[in-house]
């Protein structure tokens, strides 16, 4: 058993949300980073569409490592670019497909995989290749109901969405039962507005609370 990587996702399940930093602007990305972890989600997926994915991580990482930072990498599509992400400080790799490499690559180094997923097969699948948690995307399409269904014939499924999530269905993804939730413009563009920093962390702490009062009924 790898110890570390349990922390890491029960860290992700306590906290219930990844923040999703995903632009083509570095020096934007690592002042969105910050301010995302002062307003409480200390757990942070750059995804590594865009160049300068890198550069973002291993800022972060060496602002933030010691003060608690869980950070992650997604839309990672092959073993090279895994190996690159967690060679920058990332503790999870999350796929926007399953990739036997990926998994391959992450069991060996004892890092956490979530591939995304979209039927029950795939599930099965990642979950015989080690994933302890999935990525339900595209979230918007999929739904909260997906998960719920899910969980009939697979109820040790773990499930995290990403994509149509947002502070306003929250309570839906977490009531059918998600793991956790992954946010990524409505967290880092309130209301539309990129660049607004001070606005970003205010909408981090509203969502750190929402969740926490949400699972006290859940």
């Amino acid at each position: 058993m790898n110890i570390r990587k349990y922390e890491v996702l029960s860290r992700i399940h306590d906290l219930g949300v990844v923040g999703i930093i995903r632009t083509p602007d570095t020096a934007g990305g690592i002042a969105s980073a910050e301010a995302v972890f002062q307003g409480g989600i200390t757990v942070l997926e750059v995804s590594t569409t865009f160049p300068g994915a890198l550069d973002i991580m291993r800022s972060t990482a060496a602002s933030h490592k010691s003060s608690g930072l869980i950070l992650g990498a997604g839309t990672v599509a092959d073993s090279e670019t895994a190996k690159l992400c967690i060679d920058a400080g990332a503790e999870f790799i999350v796929s926007h497909c399953f990739s036997e490499e990926v998994a391959r690559l992450c069991n060996r180094y004892g890092v956490a995989y979530m591939p995304g997923v979209g039927t029950v097969t795939e599930i099965v699948r990642a979950m015989e290749w080690g994933a302890d948690v999935v990525k339900a995307f595209p979230g918007e399409v999929l739904g909260p109901k997906f998960i719920k269904a899910v969980h009939g014939p697979l109820p040790n499924a773990q499930i995290m969405p990403i994509g149509g999530v947002s502070p306003n269905n929250l309570e839906d993804w977490f009531l059918a039962g998600a793991f956790a939730v992954g946010l990524g413009s409505a967290l880092v563009k309130p209301e539309g507005r990129e660049g607004d920093y001070p606005a970003i962390r205010q909408t981090a702490e509203e969502i750190v609370s929402r969740i926490a009062r949400i699972r006290t009924h859940v």
